[in-house]
């Protein structure tokens, strides 16, 4: 892996973040790879100037085994940024980062208070989570993650 530093919105960076994430048997297991092969693949800049792509059926399968750890899948983040970014590119004012920040807490309240309400007991399910609660809970997680990742893009344009 090395001290390189891999671009945010990167396979690369996706790849690193896998490499932290499983173990060499995790890897194999995954893929059929070892760790040294998604090293090779994270690496934006070889010695030997071969650039080396990992298949995506491979990333989604990375994903999937992070996933079974309870980690945030690396390579779809990775891939989600790399095309918000493309997306929000070209717009000069995604805000002050002190406001998204408040944005982002009120949000992250809205949150918490869906799944609260989704768990009252008194709630039309009892404590169990209905699929509606399950829609809402989810919706209120892409809010989040939506305006995380402003926060994000406005940092790494300053």
């Amino acid at each position: 892996m090395g001290s390189k530093i891999r671009k945010i919105a990167s396979i690369e960076k996706g790849l690193e973040d896998v490499l932290k994430a499983l173990s060499e048997k995790e890897i194999q297991d995954a893929i059929g790879k070892t760790k040294d092969y998604i090293a090779k693949c994270s690496d934006p800049d070889p010695a030997d100037k071969i650039i080396r792509n990992i298949d995506h059926y491979q990333s989604v399968a990375l994903d999937k085994a992070c996933i079974k750890k309870g980690i945030s899948p690396p390579m779809l983040t990775a891939h989600q940024y790399m095309i918000d970014k493309e997306k929000y590119k070209n717009q000069t004012n995604l805000g002050d980062v002190d406001k998204l920040l408040v944005k982002f807490t009120i949000l992250d309240g809205e949150l918490k208070q869906v799944i609260n309400k989704a768990q009252d007991p008194k709630s039309p399910e009892g404590e169990k989570i209905t699929k509606m609660e399950k829609k809402k809970i989810f919706n209120s997680i892409k809010a989040v993650e939506d305006k995380i990742l402003k926060i994000k893009l406005a940092i790494d344009k300053k």
